[in-house]
This record gives C-alpha cells, structure tokens and sequence, in this order.
C-alpha cells in the first residue's frame, strides 16, 4: 500500500492526559511526544499503569487528551466534534482489539463489511472488499462461518481483515495476541509482518518482548512518559535521519 500524504500518520506534541485533580489526580500520560511515518511498525512496551493503554485510546480517538496537539494524517484532532471523530475512526484507523471483538450472530463476511457499511458503501463494492480482505488474510474459505465456528487465531484474522477493509492510514493493535496460543500468536505476527511490508502503518500496543521484535521501532513507556524509542529496523520510504539502525528518533 502507498500513499501520497506528506503528513506523518501520527504527531503528538506535548500529550498528556489527567484524570481527576488535586491530590488524588492521575497523570496517566504526560507531555508525550510522538511522530510515527508512513509505513512505520511500531510497538509501544511498558508494564500495567505505565500509560499505554491510556495512550492508545488517544491514538483511536476513543479518548482525548487533557493537554497537547495530536494530529492524525495532519487532521488537528482538538477541531473534529464526536460525530468528525466516528467519521475519521472508522476511515483512517483500524482497530485490532485482544478479544476480537466481533458480532457472535454475524458471518466472517458480515463483520468485515460492517465498517464499510458505516461508511455508506454500496452493497456490491462493501461485499468484494470485504471477500478482498478475507483473502488477504487467509480466510477466503470460512467467509461464511459464524466467529463460534472460527478457532480463536481465525477470529483474530477475521479482525484483522475487519481493520484492514476500508484502507486506514494506521492499524492499532491493543494486545492483539493476548488470548491467542502460540501457534496463533505466530500466525498473527507473520500477517502483521506481511502487511507492513507491503505499506500497512502499524502501532502495536504490548507487553510481551516476543511481540514487540516483529516491530521495526519499539517506544518503552513508564509512568505516562517515554522512557525510550529506539528505530530497530529501517523503514522504506523514511528519511535517511530517521533511518538509523538503532536510537533515538526525535
């Protein structure tokens, strides 16, 4: 996948995100800054509360931040009203979530066609891309199979190919292998692997270091901050600056 964006996918300046006040507040992130590139493959690490739960909500637009800009694709998030922001999720970020998160009494079709149906479009074109991206994740053959007939790395797929279908500018992935066995767990990081190399921007949120050597870039958080962003691999496309074999990125 290309694209023509002169923007990066993702630019946080100064993010942080407070919840409660006085004594009792909470700063779950605190003053993050971030850019991430087309094309880039990214694993966000840190242990329980260190803020990248709370990061990654930013990030899809399920939560905004208390402080700071966080442009999408160079949208200014801080402009967009509820209903812009359903609008931008649902077309320029993918979802990949540890429980699935499927419709139980839909078909494998019928799940990855519900974004686009979201988006208004037509039934013949929703069903081809939906079947286009079954395929492209190995799923052409249970496309009509319900997710209690899928075992749990085929349901991950089905997600995945769900993510995928309307063609976002970013694939977030929060814990994607969790409930997976490592056989799945394999699986799903081959298809990550497979999709970045052909363009997929992706962001995995983790705490496993299995997960997090398929990236190319690997940011460490602790207590709502970034404690380091070392680049692992290079990424086509980027400039040389950002392309260093291992370090800091700015």
């Amino acid at each position: 996948m290309t694209t023509g964006s002169k923007h990066p996918v993702i630019a946080l300046t100064r993010v942080s995100k407070q919840y409660g006040a006085g004594d009792t507040a909470v700063h779950a992130v605190a003053g993050v800054d971030l850019v991430v590139e087309h094309g880039d493959y990214l694993a966000v690490m840190g242990a329980s509360g260190s803020g990248k739960s709370t990061l990654m909500h930013i990030l899809g637009l399920l939560d905004e931040p208390s402080r700071g800009l966080y442009r999408l694709d160079g949208t200014d998030t801080r402009r967009l009203d509820e209903r812009q922001k359903s609008f931008v999720r649902n077309r320029k970020i993918g979802f990949v979530f540890q429980s699935f998160n499927l419709i139980p009494r839909a078909s494998a079709l019928a799940n990855v066609e519900l974004p686009l149906a979201y988006a208004g479009v037509g039934r013949v074109e929703r069903r081809a891309r939906a079947l286009a991206a079954l395929d492209r994740v190995g799923l052409a053959d249970r496309v009509g199979h319900l997710p209690t007939e899928l075992s749990g790395g085929q349901q991950q797929r089905v997600a995945v190919a769900r993510a995928i279908v309307t063609e976002p500018v970013v694939v977030l992935a929060d814990e994607p292998t969790g409930a997976l066995d490592s056989h799945s767990t394999a699986e799903i990081l081959d298809l990550f692997d497979e999709l970045n190399a052909s363009g997929r921007t992706i962001v995995i949120i983790t705490h496993e270091d299995e997960v997090a050597a398929h990236a190319k870039r690997e940011v460490r958080m602790l207590d709502g901050r970034i404690e380091s962003d070392v680049r692992l691999a290079p990424v086509v496309g980027l400039p040389p600056a950002l392309t260093a074999a291992s370090g800091v990125v700015a």
